[in-house]
């Protein structure tokens, strides 16, 4: 029977042969597995090379799994009733080895007959210059018949329920071979024919048909290859297609030309001299701004890069050609900070910024919302309160999106609905992504890299100090309070954990007291669960210098912005991951002084945190750090698994596999430059293709 492209994917497995229902429900439940389609995507993890006998003369201890192929020569039974074993002597022209059974001993042995040849196959060990093979494949040798299994035989992953439910890789195989069989090499091709044959890929079906039951291993490599090309390239197309149609059809606010705002801050009023960097970035801005089509750009930018500034002479470009900005930010506290910041910037130019959040009065809410809606204020920023259906913008015509990955896509949505035509989105991130993960997940949008830290910024030094070396790094840390300094302690927890060893805040914050007393010492702390003004009074009492030292959980990993803060310690830095330990080590050197991150751990640390520790202390770039992650955690869990919008690949791995996506994104644009609306006959698949995922939301499409 052949099978179109919908018959393909919707074909249950039960079509292929009469097989036990009970065995089929239970590889539903336990792989995923329902139809053709997912059976044959269920690849082998390796393959047993059962292409060729090897002598007995001739194996080695590393041999690992060979097939051997000779005559039994004896069977014994060896030990006491609660030992036993059961050893065969099998022998070739070249010489002997052992056979050993520990289990079903009475059945093996009743099998087994002296004198006859059998092909035995399993991983060798040696013992006293014997070799042997424990609990081998058995077959009867026919020289006749010839029924042997030959080749490499694929094993595939399979869960403790599948094998205790005698599920196995022979029954997968069996299956995937009658798919196989069934589809009858009639499979939907995705890939244009002419990009086949330039990467000189394997057709589908040659594809599957070798990745399971290869001849050659090179022949499952190069099927393995095609399939990472064909996820990429089907990916990377939709995300070309986006973001040509957006080019093509989403109008935006045009902005012309700089005005009053921006040429008297840019000229009389910057607070620093800008980074070669930022004024790149700030072109690449204003170019897609005053295009007319609407701007849909990613900001990367390390800790510390200044992308608020740059997104503050966005704002003023949109201004000063008639429009209203905002910007959006996940928490209070870095609203508030944002707020400080364009404020401070702002007032001297005589330009108005409004905060809103969760926290604002009635009162200021009620003005802000006639203000906006009738014009008169141009700039505000703030949490997801601005997200409210009766916030109402007279002309809105940039968003800042700080930190996006904390919003919903629905929740973003409705930022550009304020406005018509939509908003230009500029969506600003200080957690540096890789380029594999960015051109994967941001791949219909434009980007932008601060790859550059402003002027008199000296690297932060990271130590990792182990717990018996507290007492030297208390004193180290009073030297830099003498010297005027303040200090953060960043913790993990609030509250004990019965199953997790290492200190909560308040046992740290004890420890941090006793080093340090009052009335000499004063020292602040801050905590997710504290109320917001409790929280803020803390916060600025850190930030005008009144308190030393800032104990507190990670709510501080954002935001804060305290230029005499010279030291960060991490208590348990093993316990985050590096992307948060990053973050929170930007929480220091923002100032001219020299800076330090001190990574404080128990005096063991397992592999993994040992590698986290070392990344840190070797490397300040964030983009760097970034990649270790990935390497680490994965892509899901680097950007945050619901908010992640990567597709289940398969196949291809994001931290290695980084020509196959440059390779994809490259054959997906050049497909859409020679044919953008796919209307060729050798496209009919990949329109089909695309019209059939047209309702997928991805959490990278931003606008």
């Amino acid at each position: 029977m052949k099978s179109a492209l919908s018959e393909f994917e919707k074909l249950t497995i039960n079509a292929l042969g009469n097989y036990p229902p009970s065995r089929v429900a239970l590889l539903q439940k336990e792989l995923g597995i329902v139809t053709i389609g997912d059976l044959l995507n269920h690849i082998p993890i390796r393959y047993l090379d059962k292409t060729a006998n090897i002598n007995i003369a001739d194996l080695q201890p590393n041999s690992g799994q060979v097939q051997v192929r000779g005559r039994i020569e004896s069977v014994e039974i060896i030990g006491a009733r609660n030992s036993q074993r059961l050893k065969a002597t099998l022998c070739d022209l070249t010489g002997c080895m052992e056979l050993v059974w520990f289990r079903s001993i009475p059945w093996v042995k009743k099998s087994l007959s002296i004198g006859q040849v059998y092909t035995v196959f399993g991983r060798v060990s040696e013992f006293k210059n014997v070799f042997s093979m424990s609990h081998p494949e058995l077959q009867v040798f026919d020289a006749e018949k010839k029924e042997e299994v030959k080749g490499y035989i694929p094993v595939y992953p399979l869960t403790e329920k599948l094998k205790a439910s005698k599920i196995d890789s022979k029954f997968i195989a069996q299956l995937t071979k009658a798919a196989i069989n069934h589809v009858n090499f009639d499979m939907p091709e995705f890939i244009p024919k002419r990009i086949i044959e330039k990467l000189e890929l394997p057709s589908r079906a040659i594809a599957y048909k070798t990745i399971h039951f290869p001849d050659r291993l090179g022949d499952a490599k190069k099927s393995y290859e095609r399939f990472k090309f064909e996820e990429v390239f089907l990916f990377q197309l939709r995300n070309e297609r986006t973001r040509l149609n957006r080019i093509t059809n989403s109008v935006g606010p045009k902005i012309v030309k700089p005005g009053y705002f921006f040429n008297e801050f840019y000229n009389k009023h910057l607070p620093f001299a800008l980074t070669e960097a930022q004024k790149r970035v700030i072109k690449e801005i204003w170019a897609d701004m005053k295009s007319g089509v609407q701007m849909n750009r990613l900001l990367q930018g390390d800790v510390g890069s200044g992308k608020t500034i740059v997104a503050f002479i966005a704002m003023l470009l949109a201004i000063d050609n008639g429009y209203q900005a905002c910007m959006l930010a996940p928490t209070e506290i870095l609203s508030q900070q944002h707020f400080e910041s364009l404020k401070e910037w702002a007032t001297p130019i005589g330009l108005k910024v409004a905060l809103l959040t969760g926290s604002t009065s009635n009162k200021e809410r009620t003005e802000m919302l006639e203000e906006l809606a009738s014009g008169k204020l141009s700039l505000i920023t703030g949490t997801h309160a601005i997200l409210e259906d009766r916030v109402v913008f007279s002309k809105l015509g940039l968003v800042i999106i700080d930190e996006q990955h904390r919003f919903g896509v629905a929740q973003r949505a409705k930022l550009w609905l304020k406005s018509n035509p939509s908003p230009h989105i500029l969506v600003m991130t200080a957690t540096p992504i890789p380029r594999t993960l960015a051109m994967t997940v941001h791949g219909e949008s434009e980007h932008s890299i601060i790859d550059e830290l402003p002027a008199g910024r000296k690297p932060i030094i990271t130590a990792h100090k182990q717990e018996k070396e507290r007492i030297a790094l208390m004193s180290f840390i009073k030297n830099e309070i003498s010297k005027g300094r303040q200090i953060y302690f960043v913790y993990p927890l609030i509250n004990e954990s019965a199953s997790l060893e290492f200190k909560n805040l308040m046992d740290g914050y004890d420890v941090v007291e006793s080093f340090f007393p009052t009335p000499e010492y004063r020292i602040s702390i801050v905590h997710g669960q504290m109320r917001p003004e409790d929280k803020e009074k803390e916060m600025m009492r850190f930030k005008n210098g009144i308190s030393h030292i800032m104990v507190a959980t990670t709510v501080i990993e954002v935001g804060v912005n305290v230029p005499n803060a010279s030291v960060m310690v991490i208590e348990n830095a093993d316990r985050f991951g590096l992307s948060q330990l990053h973050q929170l080590r930007g929480r220091v050197g923002r100032g001219a002084e020299q800076s330090y991150c001190i990574l404080m751990t128990e005096n063991e640390l397992g592999k993994s945190a040992q590698e986290r520790m070392s990344a840190m202390v070797k490397s300040n770039d964030g983009f760097e750090i970034a990649k270790i992650d990935l390497k680490q955690r994965g892509p899901g869990d680097l950007l945050g698994t619901k908010q992640s919008g990567l597709p289940d690949f398969k196949f291809l791995d994001l931290v290695k596999d980084e020509y196959f996506i440059f390779l994809g994104k490259q054959a997906a644009a050049y497909v859409l430059r020679e044919d953008p609306t796919l209307s060729k006959p050798e496209n009919a698949m990949l329109k089909r293709y695309l019209l059939s995922h047209s309702k997928d939301n991805f959490w990278s499409k931003i606008s």
